[in-house]
C-alpha cells in the first residue's frame, strides 16, 4: 500500500495488478536481497523520485502444479483467468478503499506474467482500462517451437512417455534439475492444450519421439497466441487507455521477434500501442519494472 492510504478519509487509490512470470509466484515480488530492491522498494522510490504516483499494488498468487497457469481458464490447471476478473477484483474492492472502474485499474507481468496481463487486458478492456507486458509470450513460433523440439529429445529420458516424466516431476522436492524446455512445454500444454481424457490431463502439441507438431493441437495453443487473437479482439484493444509492451533484442526465447510482430500487426489494425526494444535478453531485466510502474501509476485515474 502507498505512503498515504488509511491517512486521507474518503480517498480512493487506483489498483496496480502485477503478474509473475512461470515458475514464480506473487511472492517472489517481496523477495529481500541486500544488494536489489523488491518490486514494492522498487514503486517506493519511484513515488520518492516523483516518478512514480501512488496506487495500491496487487500480485496474486497464480501458481499451479506445473509451473504456472498463464493466467488463462483450463480444466489441467484451474481457472485463473475467471479468479482474477470474478473474484480478486471485487474481492480487493470490497475490502480496500480502491478505484472501482476500467480507468483505474491497470495489470504488468514479465513473461508469462506479460503474457497473462495483455490477454486479460485484451478479453476484459471492462476491467482493466491500462496493461503493460515485458518480454509477453507471443508468436508462438518463435517463442516455444526451438523448446518443443527440445522438450521432445528431452523426453528420451522417459522413454518418451509424459506420464513417465510427470511422475518423477512430481514427486521430486527440488525440481531445478530437469529440463526447462521440457517443464516449459509440460505447463504450457496444460494450459493451451487441456485434455481430461487424457491421463496426463494435456496434449501435447508434438509427437514426443520426433518433435514434429500435431496440427489439430497446435492449431489451439495458436488460438491463444496474442498475435492470432489480436485481430478478433480489436474493438477490445481499441478501448484500451494504455497498451505498452516491450522486449530485449537479445532475448533467449525469441520474445523480441514475437514483440515485433504483434506492434506489426496492432499498426495494421489501427490499434494505437507503445513498443520499445531494449538491449538486454530475457533476464536480469528489473530495471524494466522502472518504465512500467512509473508509466502506468501515471496513467491511472483516481
Amino acid at each position: 500500500m502507498p505512503p498515504s492510504y488509511g491517512k486521507v478519509r474518503g480517498r480512493t487509490y487506483p489498483a496496480l495488478y502485477i503478474l509473475a512470470s512461470f515458475t514464480s509466484t506473487g511472492k517472489s515480488f517481496l523477495n529481500f536481497h541486500p544488494w536489489r530492491e523488491s518490486l514494492p522498494e522498487r514503486f517506493d522510490r519511484l513515488i520518492a523520485e516523483g516518478k512514480a504516483k501512488e496506487c495500491v499494488l496487487i500480485m496474486p498468487d497464480c501458481f499451479t502444479a506445473f509451473g504456472g497457469s498463464q493466467y488463462l481458464d483450463s480444466p489441467a490447471v484451474g481457472r485463473y483467468e475467471t479468479h482474477i476478473i470474478s473474484e480478486l477484483v471485487g474481492f480487493f474492492e470490497d475490502k480496500m478503499t480502491l478505484v472501482s472502474k476500467p480507468e483505474g485499474r491497470a495489470v504488468v507481468g514479465k513473461s508469462s506474467g506479460g503474457y497473462g496481463a495483455l490477454m486479460l487486458a485484451m478479453r476484459h478492456p471492462e476491467v482493466f482500462g491500462h496493461v503493460a507486458s515485458h518480454s509477453g509470450d507471443m508468436f508462438f513460433e518463435a517463442c516455444y517451437g526451438p523448446d518443443i523440439l527440445k522438450a521432445a529429445t528431452a523426453l528420451g529420458k522417459y522413454g518418451g512417455s509424459v506420464e513417465s516424466f510427470l511422475k518423477e516431476f512430481r514427486a521430486a522436492r527440488d525440481k531445478d534439475g530437469f529440463e526447462h524446455a521440457l517443464v516449459n512445454i509440460a505447463g504450457m500444454s496444460a494450459c493451451y492444450s487441456p485434455n481430461p481424457k487424457s491421463k496426463t490431463g494435456f496434449d501435447l502439441p508434438c509427437d514426443p519421439r520426433t518433435g514434429e507438431l500435431i496440427p489439430e493441437v497446435w492449431a489451439r495453443w495458436k488460438a491463444l497466441d496474442p498475435v492470432t487473437l489480436a485481430p478478433k479482439q480489436r474493438a477490445n484493444l481499441k478501448k484500451l487507455k494504455t497498451l505498452f509492451f516491450d522486449a530485449g533484442r537479445r532475448d533467449e526465447f525469441n520474445l523480441h521477434l514475437g514483440a515485433r510482430k504483434l506492434s506489426q500487426v496492432l499498426k495494421g489494425l489501427g490499434v494505437k500501442h507503445a513498443y520499445e526494444e531494449h538491449g538486454l535478453g530475457h533476464f536480469d531485466t528489473a530495471e524494466r519494472w522502472d518504465v512500467s510502474l512509473a508509466l502506468l501509476s501515471r496513467r491511472l485515474r483516481t
